[in-house]
């Protein structure tokens, strides 16, 4: 009579049983002086010896499966250490011990994937943390942390995660997308982007606005690639995600307050310091605070080009933002001399979106055309305009440019940027100021 499938209780008890095992027939000291493949071949003979030894009673998927995540426990992150070698999850959300989400293609998914238990999880937060020189305890339950591959965690754990301790990884250095890639996948089109590239080598100031997962990093990556090499670049960022092709780059990095509430360097900081550095260009990953207003002036003292991103859903909530960074800095400037400093250091807000169906779209290309009266003016030069639905349940739109003849296009010729905005504008729009 053929054996009964395990079930899902009694797989993860055996799992436990065979890992506990593992750990008293091999040296791990001795193993992690072995180059890390050389480590996990061994320990996979081994566990397959014990398999067989104990006639435990796997199917060969299920014997694979199980090798698979013991080796995944004893040297990488457990359950999610495949997810993380698949390059088309972005994002990894473990919300307790056997609640993990991934985001694909920008849909969020459950796994199968789980933790023993809320000890499980903590031995790898500790492990995350602890290659980092970093801790989480009680007495410090959050902590931001990188893995070797670039991506950024998240840990927080109880007493201030009610539910159990809680990971969230955000995903860098996968797949790669191009400037072409880009266009296939309908983010923009060949003439939005062509203006974009314009803007970046004619030194336009260049803002990338968008809320939470909407993309504005990949697009800075994109945007920073039309940096000529020869000039020098400082990039500035809270954890480093920008991925530079360019030889001449100095990166800068935040450092957070250690247990004791010392030793932190704020953005702010590097942005003044990077003044001091002789950059040719200054790329703030994310503005979010204080610092605002010394990039603003950098960009108004000759440092033209810089590009940076912002939390905001639309251009104007970007502008609206910016104020309130800049107030942070409690300086006491009125009103309209922010407007004014805003609108003379910004030339360009690119509003990237994402949609019900996760495709990410370049929803707005918006100058800033300069004030009238106490307020900041603006105008869209392209807009994604959405149709509906399709039979797949995919958003439909068009990319509509506007027909309006951009203020920058002297300074772009002033550049030596070949520009003809009669190709990409040919359709009349009233002017976007508000």
């Amino acid at each position: 009579m053929p054996e009964l499938p395990l079930t899902f209780t009694d797989y993860r008890e055996m799992k436990g049983k065979i890992h506990q095992q593992i750990l008293k027939e091999i040296d791990l000291e001795t193993l992690n002086k072995l180059q890390e493949n050389v480590a996990r071949t061994r320990v996979s003979d081994a566990i397959r010896e014990l398999l067989h030894r104990d006639r435990t009673p796997l199917a060969l998927a299920e014997r694979d499966r199980m090798v698979n995540e013991i080796v995944d426990e004893l040297f990488g992150l457990g359950p999610i250490e495949p997810l993380l070698a698949d390059h088309a999850v972005s994002d990894i959300l473990v919300n307790g011990p056997d609640k993990i989400y991934v985001e694909r293609k920008g849909m969020l998914e459950k796994t199968n994937l789980f933790f023993n238990d809320s000890q499980h999880l903590m031995r790898i937060i500790d492990r995350i943390v602890s290659r980092v020189g970093r801790r989480v305890d009680e007495s410090s339950p959050m902590v931001d942390a990188r893995l070797a591959d670039g991506s950024r965690v998240n840990a927080i754990i109880p007493p201030l995660a009610l539910d159990g301790p809680s990971v969230s990884i955000r995903r860098f250095g996968g797949h790669k997308i191009s400037v072409q890639g880009y266009i296939d996948g309908g983010t923009l089109t060949k003439p939005m982007i062509d203006l974009l590239e314009a803007c970046v080598k004619g030194k336009l100031n260049v803002m990338v606005s968008g809320g939470t997962g909407a993309g504005k990093t990949t697009l800075l990556n994109i945007l920073s690639s039309f940096i000529p090499d020869s000039e020098r670049i400082i990039t500035i960022e809270d954890a480093a995600e920008l991925k530079l092709k360019q030889h001449h780059v100095v990166r800068l990095e935040t450092r957070p307050p250690n247990i004791e509430g010392k030793g932190g360097v704020r953005q702010r900081q590097l942005v003044i310091n990077a003044l001091r550095m002789r950059p040719d260009r200054i790329i703030v990953g994310e503005v979010r605070g204080e610092e605002a207003i010394d990039m603003l002036q950098a960009m108004n003292t000759g440092h033209e080009g810089s590009l940076t991103t912002i939390h905001a859903n639309t251009p104007r909530d970007a502008l609206t933002r910016l104020e309130t960074m800049i107030a942070m800095a409690e300086l006491n400037l009125p009103d309209k001399a922010v407007r004014s400093q805003i609108a003379s250091a910004i030339n360009l807000i690119v509003q990237v979106s994402r949609m019900p169906d996760g495709a990410r779209k370049v929803t707005n290309i918006c100058e800033i055309s300069g004030m009238e009266g106490n307020v900041i003016t603006t105008q869209d030069l392209f807009v994604f305009e959405r149709q509906g639905y399709d039979d797949k349940n995919k958003v439909k739109g068009v990319f509509k440019p506007l027909g309006i003849r951009p203020k920058f296009t002297e300074k772009l010729e002033s550049h030596g940027i070949k520009f003809d905005p009669d190709m990409f504008f040919k359709e009349p729009a009233t002017r976007g100021g508000r």
